[in-house]
């Protein structure tokens, strides 16, 4: 495995407040350190081995995104992506390089704010029951990753084990107030055309996306990632079909390797191989590249 892979990581003298899936966050006393590890999970399971500049991927396509999105909605970076590191971090420059953030504190929102532009997924899966998807009407007659007619916002709980659970728009307001869920579905959907619009110039098509929002002084602001490969699905415009599953920009390698073996996606987690990862790696690194026209 690469040296530049990076799995777990701690920073002596400053306090790790949480270590998810992915990202490692850091108290900095003011504001918090998002680090993105190269950690790659499947099926609620974190894999042995990452993806090597996994992490730097999604955090320079975060960082992209925010740039391009900021006169829509501001968003939760201290630092822009060339800043230096603050004194107390410099030490740690080279574990940090390219796979960090500095962001405000907010308070996030107990949601997650999801928008779907193709039907695909567990969308799919309700569509073909009742031709509806959260809950709401659409046409007869979509097939497979279909786009629909507009862009809907389709909100979720955010579950801390297990998976997150669709619920409706009104119950989103009866957790967050009429008002703030009001904004948040403005200007997920708001986000989602924007960007919608942006990727598919560049030859990639944004299906679905999940947005995090979170409050700030009582306003609502943008934070967490944002239109990665791992938040969204991803897929190549060239090779769109409706009617069938798309191929993806995202962790579709592992997971069709994975439905190969026996295994019964239960901890712990079998090791990818490393053409598995190869390919991966390649795919997000290529994602990265058709956005912003820039090699990392």
């Amino acid at each position: 495995m690469s040296d530049n892979t990076l799995l777990s990581l701690d920073l002596p003298g400053i306090t790790k407040v949480k270590s998810g899936k992915v990202r490692e966050v850091f108290d900095l006393g003011d504001s918090f350190l998002f680090v993105a590890s190269d950690r790659i999970s499947a099926f609620d399971c974190v894999m042995p081995n990452g993806i090597p500049r996994k992490g730097e991927v999604l955090t320079q396509i975060s960082h992209f995104w925010f740039d391009q999105t900021e006169k829509l909605v501001p968003n939760h970076r201290v630092a822009r992506a060339n800043d230096p590191l603050p004194a107390k971090l410099q030490p740690y420059a080279a574990q940090l390089a390219g796979r960090s953030m500095i962001v405000k504190k907010a308070q996030p929102l107990a949601i997650e704010c999801i928008v779907r532009g193709y039907l695909a997924g567990s969308g799919w899966k309700e569509y073909k029951k009742s031709q509806t998807v959260c809950g709401i009407p659409l046409p007869a007659g979509l097939v497979e990753s279909s786009e629909l007619p507009e862009p809907i916002f389709t909100p979720s709980t955010k579950a801390e084990s297990g998976h997150d659970e669709n619920i409706s728009f009104d119950e989103a307001k009866k957790i967050l107030g009429a008002a703030i869920a009001e904004q948040a579905s403005d200007l997920s959907l708001k986000i989602y055309k924007f960007a919608r619009d942006y990727a598919r110039q560049r030859g990639i098509i944004i299906a679905d996306t999940k947005f995090e929002f979170g409050l700030l002084d009582g306003k609502l602001i943008l934070i967490d990632e944002v239109l990665t490969p791992d938040s969204s699905r991803f897929w190549p415009a060239d090779q769109y079909s409706p009617g069938k599953g798309q191929p993806s920009f995202d962790k579709q390698f592992v997971r069709d390797y994975l439905e190969t073996l026996t295994w019964d996606k239960t901890p712990p987690a079998p090791a990818l191989p490393a053409d598995i990862v190869a390919k991966s790696q390649a795919k997000y690194l290529e994602a990265y590249e058709r956005l912003t026209g820039r090699s990392l």
